[in-house]
């Protein structure tokens, strides 16, 4: 039982910490002068993918043996399997939560004669995921990222000599993505206001100082409750009857991944759904390479069954994206129907693991 009671409260410790983490990384992105854009696809997605890059160096450097190193290579794949269905899913489900309740708002409105409801109703005649330029840089995310997984997945069904030395590949690929980002200023506009800061909430514009230490207490406990809520989770799963393996493999991926989650349910609460697409987008890109990198050069990176299905699950998954989004026609709906593939994963992990 008191795992159950410690598995709820890192979840809120997660909850909260991020609040705090969002509020202070959009004043860090102001004090830095980076484009509103790389606020999520850079510093937010940097801090929240902290805890499972942690997790991959650990495992692939300190690891005993070839068995203990590959729970760094399942993480570096569990990663962006749960970031491509079940985040995107979430971020889906919490826009069409909001559409309902802003829906629920205009006829209140309408109701007490405060408007017409033509305003209104041609705002939530939208798609609610976002305009044509931020689809643009969304799918620009994605198509660098299916791209670089494609090759990642591709490398663990072969051996070869130097195959350890691409390991500094995967981290260039980074280093160019982050410089493109930051490079980047084509901004629509949008989400420009900034609430005060949680630290100094009277300040109009809060000291730098206040701001850097507030993003990385946040970041500390988002650390450290990730790594707790993964423990407890690895020791509830066999008190729900699940093996270890099916633990590691199903639940463990999406823990690693609840900062993100939270981050895009807190933004997307806060109508800024450009930043919380952004953060999965960006904490995409961090998982195809730099955990990659570090299981090339550490690991044998040999998959087995499960992580072949996980990686095609994933491709998967971003190519529907893709399509819906070269389409114009990615809509919260068919946003949250990306969490559809992580059950298709779960059904299909079945035999496998028998």
């Amino acid at each position: 039982m008191i795992h159950f009671v410690l598995l709820i409260a890192c979840a809120v410790a997660i909850y909260l910490s991020c609040e705090w983490f969002v509020n202070a990384v959009e004043w860090l992105g102001e004090r830095l002068n980076v484009a509103r854009m790389a606020v999520g696809t850079i510093l937010a997605a940097f801090g929240t993918a902290l805890p499972e890059s942690v997790v991959t160096l650990v495992a692939v450097t300190t690891g005993g043996t070839e068995e203990a190193k590959n729970i760094g290579v399942g993480a570096a794949m569990g990663g962006p399997l749960a970031l491509a269905t079940v985040a995107y899913g979430v971020t889906g489900a919490m826009l069409l939560l909001k559409r309902r309740k802003d829906r629920a708002t205009v006829r209140a409105a309408v109701g007490a004669g405060l408007s017409d409801g033509s305003a209104g109703s041609a705002a939530l005649d939208e798609s609610g995921v976002g305009t044509s330029a931020d689809m643009r840089r969304l799918t620009k995310d994605q198509a660098w990222f299916l791209p670089i997984f494609v090759v990642k997945v591709a490398l663990g069904l072969v051996a070869f000599a130097f195959k350890p030395a691409l390991g500094l590949v995967f981290f260039a690929a980074y280093a160019i993505y982050f410089w493109r980002e930051i490079r980047n200023n084509d901004e629509s506009g949008e989400d420009e206001f900034l609430e005060p800061l949680k630290l100094q909430p009277k300040a109009a514009s809060p000291s730098t100082g206040a701001v850097v230490a507030q993003t990385l207490a946040a970041l500390v406990v988002i650390f450290f409750a990730s790594q707790y809520f993964v423990q407890q989770l690895d020791a509830v799963g066999p008190m729900l009857g699940l093996s270890a393996s099916v633990t590691a493999l199903l639940l463990s991926p999406v823990a690693t991944e609840l900062p993100e989650i939270m981050n895009a349910v807190i933004w997307v609460r806060q109508g800024k759904t450009k930043l919380a697409l952004a953060n999965i987008s960006g904490a995409m890109m961090i998982q195809a390479t730099v955990p990659s990198g570090l299981g090339l050069l550490f690991t044998s990176w040999k998959f087995d069954s499960a992580l072949l299905w996980s990686g095609l699950i994933t491709m998967s998954a971003i190519v529907y994206l893709l399509l819906a989004m070269t389409a114009h026609r990615l809509t919260p709906t068919r946003l949250t129907a990306a969490a559809a593939f992580y059950a298709l994963f779960v059904v299909g992990l079945v035999p496998i693991l028998m």
